[in-house]
């Protein structure tokens, strides 16, 4: 599994509405932390993040609306790109998000062996509905309080992935979740999956998730390149872990809103060395 850190306290970063951009996809919030720009050479990873029923509308809101946005403003260091799109109503469409994250990749410095997705309620709904649609694409994920709308959801089966869900919801009931874990356990397709029972939480009480730093070591510890694929079972996140989610978090901002994300310009050095490296290799 691959080793990634996630320091408490965030640098700087920028985030960009995206409006129009993309063909038969969703407007989104980018976020980009300043380690993209700091390192002009390095790929990064993606985390798609996939909000619920109440923020579905036109025009993108405010990016505290979205939580693993709302983490970053508060401190919780996330490296890696961060795509907040904005569902006009009804359910997640996952064509329409793989074209948002095709665009990403072909736009900017991603590594498309780690790319995550998170998303709670309706967005729990999206992410099991797009994980499970292209599971060939995703390193690793995590679902709160949803379930999926699939005919068939053995592609959850191949990849790393974690679901939440309260016992006391009664927005989306427990049992939609168990749904899912039940078809691949019948089909013995569950070596990848880990599953948490809340007891006695509500609908809203997962959000906490979000702001977790454990929650992203989870995700980052995973990669496509991983051989075999492997499920990290070491991470803890439950009730008592979840009552620490704000702790060393803060009201400060530390993102700069900015009209679009430029790719920063490569060290001229480092693209010497790997043209010397190509040219030696054709030789």
């Amino acid at each position: 599994m691959t080793s990634f850190h996630v320091a408490v306290l965030a640098q700087l970063g920028k985030m960009a509405a995206v409006t129009g951009k993309v063909s038969n996809g969703y407007d989104f919030w980018l976020y980009a932390p300043q380690a993209y720009f700091d390192q002009p050479n390095e790929k990064f990873p993606v985390v798609i993040y996939l909000h619920g029923a109440k923020l579905c509308g036109r025009g993108l809101r405010s990016f505290h609306k979205y939580l693993t946005l709302d983490a970053i403003s508060k401190g919780r260091n996330i490296e890696a790109m961060v795509i907040a799109p904005q569902n006009p109503g009804g359910g997640w469409k996952p064509e329409r998000l793989n074209n948002v994250l095709e665009w990403v990749v072909k736009n900017y410095n991603v590594d498309t062996t780690r790319v995550y997705v998170v998303g709670m309620s309706l967005g729990g709904y999206g992410a099991m509905d797009f994980v499970g649609t292209y599971p060939h694409k995703i390193a690793a994920a995590m679902a709160l309080c949803g379930g999926c709308t699939l005919s068939d959801v053995q592609g959850l089966g191949t990849l790393p992935f974690w679901i939440f869900h309260g016992t006391a919801d009664r927005a989306v009931t427990i049992a939609q979740s168990k749904k899912v874990v039940n078809a691949l356990k019948e089909k013995g397709n569950d070596k990848l999956l880990r599953f948490e029972w809340l007891p006695g939480a509500n609908h809203g009480a997962p959000a906490r998730i979000f702001y977790l730093e454990q929650t992203y070591q989870w995700l980052f510890s995973h990669s496509l390149n991983d051989n075999p694929r492997q499920v990290n079972r070491d991470i803890v996140i439950n009730l008592n872990v979840m009552s620490t989610a704000y702790k060393g978090l803060n009201s400060k901002g530390t993102i700069t809103k900015v009209s679009s994300i430029k790719n920063p310009v490569p060290d001229e050095a480092d693209n010497n060395e790997e043209n010397e490296e190509n040219n030696a290799q054709e030789e």
